[in-house]
């Protein structure tokens, strides 16, 4: 019995052998048409390569792509449920969030907003018409939703969990080009998060310099005022409606007491919101402005010319085994019979 399964095993080891003999065999009958196939495709994808190099980035069917990227800082944790949720509510923007999966009531994140917010088509559609992207793209057919297309093709966003960091970038073969849209999307998305109120000491600190400002140039017109009065006093004239100088100038000098009352405890509000803003993160804060690129992104032409040359090799060996099989069929008259519906 042994003996046998001893002979079986040989037998199998010596088919196993004339089948890696009858691979070989093939392989060398058609060695040239494997070196030729692979050379043929390693030439083809070089020159491919190069022509596509020397053309001018206008010109070219495959030309240099650059991707200029800038970096923001979005804090998440001073994002609660209700006050994001009555923030979207009041711009407009809770519905239109809950249809781009962003949970509106209770788990609501500023980052959350920001993804949802370029991904938006009125923000798409401010970047479109801000650059003409219609005419750039040379788009003729829907040109509405072919633009929106070609923008999310070429634009990424991406938000790190663990950093807060909210990127965004942009892809094209003009590097300035590229890098003015991130920078106008940047600015878009600031004055967004700035026009709907998310961070309250910054709106607050604005708010407040406007009535210094206002504040300030009341005291100095009423000023104004009261030093015509004090000089028209001093030539013994009376005011228009008969009250005498003295009077009108009393009431000038209490307010402005009142406005310098006004003016310093605005001041002092304005210190303390310096003072809150200093000890709190910003909800969105700009980190990096995107810089003109000085290297391209792609695309990698050392990469593809060595995965065209490996396919034109694996393409050369499916042929010189098809092609020793339709020799191998020639040569059976049996199977010719049959190819030709002869029985």
């Amino acid at each position: 019995m042994s003996h046998n399964q001893s002979d079986l095993a040989q037998s199998n080891n010596d088919d196993d052998s004339i089948d890696l003999i009858d691979i070989f065999a093939v392989l060398f009958k058609n060695k040239w048409l494997i070196i030729i196939t692979t050379l043929l495709a390693m030439i083809g994808v070089l020159l491919y390569a190069i022509i596509s190099l020397s053309l001018p980035p206008e010109t070219s069917y495959l030309p240099n792509k650059y991707t200029p990227k800038a970096h923001m800082l979005i804090n998440d944790s001073s994002s609660s449920g209700g006050s994001l949720s009555s923030m979207l509510a009041s711009s407009g923007l809770g519905s239109l969030a809950g249809m781009a999966g962003i949970s509106v009531p209770g788990g609501s994140t500023y980052s959350g907003l920001a993804l949802f917010m370029a991904k938006s088509d009125s923000f798409l559609d401010t970047i479109i018409e801000k650059f003409n992207l219609i005419e750039y793209y040379k788009i003729e057919k829907h040109p509405k939703a072919a633009s929106r297309k070609a923008l999310k093709e070429n634009l990424s966003v991406s938000f790190d969990d663990k950093s807060g960091v909210f990127s965004l970038s942009f892809t094209d073969k003009d590097p300035v080009f590229a890098q003015s849209v991130v920078n106008f999307a940047v600015d878009f998305m600031e004055n967004k998060f700035s026009e709907m109120g998310l961070d309250k000491n910054l709106k607050q600190k604005e708010n407040l310099e406007i009535n210094i400002k206002n504040t300030y140039n009341e005291i100095i017109k009423l000023e104004n005022e009261s030093q015509k009065l004090s000089q028209a006093a001093e030539l013994g004239a009376y005011t228009a409606n008969g009250s005498s100088l003295v009077l009108e100038s009393t009431r000038l000098k209490r307010e402005i007491s009142a406005q310098e009352t006004i003016y310093a405890q605005l001041k002092t509000q304005y210190e303390l919101v310096k003072v809150a803003m200093a000890s709190e993160s910003p909800v969105f804060q700009v980190l990096e402005y995107a810089e003109v690129p000085d290297q391209k992104s792609g695309p990698s032409r050392g990469m593809m010319c060595i995965v065209v040359t490996f396919a034109g090799f694996f393409l050369s060996l499916f042929l010189a085994f098809l092609r020793n099989a339709i020799q191998n069929m020639q040569k059976n008259p049996e199977t010719m019979n049959r190819l030709k519906g002869k029985n």
